[in-house]
């Protein structure tokens, strides 16, 4: 806060800059800029998620190793030497890591340097539908296990090989038997839980029990300070089936997690204090009950956004660049580095005060105010958009997409704020600038139709785009604040964007239709959305019932905050789109 004000008052310092400003500007400037500063203070204050982790380290974490351009998909592994980079980080974290892949690449270099930094390991063998792919990992897993007793504790042949059904349980258990026959370690088959609950031959099959609960995840999604309970609920509930089969067998929790960034799921909200709390709180629970738990994951993986989104990517304990997101000990910041975005858009905002000064003059005290206001909001949200856009970027196409939204957020915020200033100044439309304004903003308006079909129609790692869609959604609410301030009117011709952007056309039912796109791509939504649960598995089971089951989905789909923000978003794209072609109250087009 002490770095905020202090650039605010270097840049207006006139022995530095020998700028004069008007007072009027000066006073208005520091006002803005004071209260965002204190705004963002407040929003941004550290909160409590929970007890503590004892000692600060975990008992597991799921390791994977890959760095940003790498991943098993496109075959890149990382070195050795970044391996061990990582492994060190880990054993400041946990006492244990879980893999997923023996022979794959570097992998199996992984245990020797485990060893280094007093790790002990549950190592996996990767299954799928090739069997040729299958006899390296499994001859490799035997393999690692017989060399370094001292460093793998346990072996896990297959992960969620059933839930892709990539191999029948006949197959899945020869495996199984093969590597129990050659191995001295406990071995394992890891999946969701109600996997081991569909396949109950398989608890007889292995040595311990190796399930994963992930709330977010679940066909009925539970909300963070509910998971604790639900992980509680479930492993008993596997505890009392497993015991009617195979009497006291070890179970393991073999991935729970929370994502940081990403869609929410019903009442699931990803959030980095979220996953935090998450975190501790399954070990809370861990601890009480004597849970044996591996934590979903150590480090974000990058290359997952190409089959999960965002949500995928951010699970880990450390961002893909290394840098801790959240710590295990004391309060969590949900956006830590918060002051260093405001300063940017600060610096942005005192830019174009600087360039717009001579006509934020000829305004009355009142209008430029409100224009100025307008002009930092977009700054902090052009800024805001920025960072997190590409920090949730992870290859060149990406970043070419996060660009072209940055480009195309920038050009709109300026020809609406040139907009704004002439609908404030009395001033007539420039119609080549209002013509540049109608065409991005319709651009806007069909990537928002696009975006949200296929949210409709398969979601599941689908992000809402609200954050892309700063400018259009806050520009022309802001023009239709304005044009009612200035003409009095809330006449339909008033808020049509043809009046808005002072964009004269003969073919208004284009926009109209438009409009009745952004709408009805909205209802399908609800709809997409809502039948998503409707049809999941496990809440058919939970809920056989249909009214229920259809009562509980509707409540999932108009609970979600993003979801009723994104809805939100399109009905003011298209409001204004909607009431083009009606003449306004007041003839000028100014």
């Amino acid at each position: 806060m002490a770095l905020y004000i202090g650039a605010i008052i270097f840049y207006f310092h006139p022995t530095l800059f020998r700028v004069q400003l008007d007072m009027k500007i000066f006073a208005t400037v520091i006002s803005i800029l004071l209260l965002t500063g204190l705004l963002g203070w407040l929003s941004n204050l550290p909160q409590d998620a929970g007890p503590d982790v004892p000692q600060g380290k975990l008992n597991s974490l799921s390791f994977a190793p890959f760095r940003e351009g790498q991943g098993p998909m496109d075959g890149i592994f990382p070195t050795p030497e970044q391996i061990d980079a990582d492994l060190r980080l880990m054993g400041e974290k946990t006492h244990s890591i879980r893999t997923y892949a023996s022979a794959e690449g570097t992998m199996p270099a992984i245990p020797a340097l485990a060893r280094k930094y007093g790790l002990t390991m549950i190592q996996g063998a990767w299954l799928g539908g090739v069997k040729k792919g299958n006899k390296l990992e499994v001859d490799e897993l035997i393999r690692s296990a017989n060399a370094n007793p001292d460093v793998i504790k346990r072996v896990i042949v297959g992960n969620e090989v059933l839930l892709r059904g990539d191999l029948e349980p006949e197959e899945l258990i020869k495996y199984i038997r093969e590597v129990k026959q050659a191995v001295k370690q406990p071995v394992s088959y890891a999946d969701v839980w109600s996997m081991y609950m569909k396949y109950p031959e398989l608890i007889k099959e292995v040595d311990f029990i190796t399930i994963h609960i992930l709330p977010y995840w679940e066909d009925e999604p539970i909300a963070v300070d509910d998971a604790p309970a639900h992980i509680e609920r479930i492993y008993k509930h596997v505890q009392q089936e497993a015991n009617s089969i195979s009497p006291n067998k070890p179970i393991l929790i073999g991935e729970s997690g929370w994502p940081s960034v990403g869609k929410q799921r019903g009442w699931a909200v990803p959030g980095v204090v979220n996953e935090a709390k998450f975190i501790r709180g399954l070990i809370k629970v861990a601890n009480a009950n004597g849970f044996d738990y591996n934590i979903v994951e150590a480090i974000n993986q990058s290359w997952k956004s190409e089959l999960e989104g965002v949500v995928g990517a951010n699970w880990g304990l450390f961002s893909v660049d290394r840098q801790e997101v959240f710590p295990l000990t004391g309060k969590v910041y949900e956006h830590p580095g918060w002051y260093r975005g405001l300063l940017l858009a600060t610096l942005v905002f005192l830019a174009l005060v600087t360039i717009c000064r001579k006509p934020l003059l000829a305004l009355p005290t009142v209008r430029m105010a409100g224009l100025l206001a307008l002009l930092q909001i977009l700054s902090v949200l052009w800024v805001q958009q920025a960072e997190f856009l590409w920090y949730t970027s992870y290859s060149s196409w990406q970043r070419l997409f996060t660009a072209t939204i940055l480009g195309a957020n920038a050009l709109l915020a300026g020809l609406m704020m040139q907009r704004a200033y002439g609908l404030l100044s009395g001033q007539a439309a420039d119609p080549k600038k209002s013509a540049w304004l109608y065409g991005i903003y319709i651009l806007f308006a069909g990537f928002a139709v696009f975006k949200t079909f296929f949210l409709a129609v398969s979601g599941r790692y689908i992000s809402y785009p609200i954050i892309a869609m700063y400018a259009p959604v806050v520009g022309v609410s802001a023009l239709m604040l304005i044009r009612y301030a200035t003409d009095r009117h809330w006449t339909a011709g008033a808020f049509g964007f043809d009046g808005l952007a002072g964009h004269t056309h003969d073919k208004a039912y284009q926009d109209n239709w438009m409009g009745y796109a952004l709408l009805t791509i909205g209802v399908a939504l609800i709809m997409g959305e809502t039948w998503a649960f409707m049809d999941s598995r496990d809440l058919i089971l939970a809920y056989p019932d249909v009214g229920a089951r259809i009562g509980m989905a509707v409540a999932f789909t108009v609970t979600n905050c993003q979801l009723l923000m994104w809805l939100c978003c399109l009905i003011v794209l298209a409001l204004p789109l909607l009431l083009s072609g009606h003449k306004p109250a007041s003839a000028s087009m100014a």
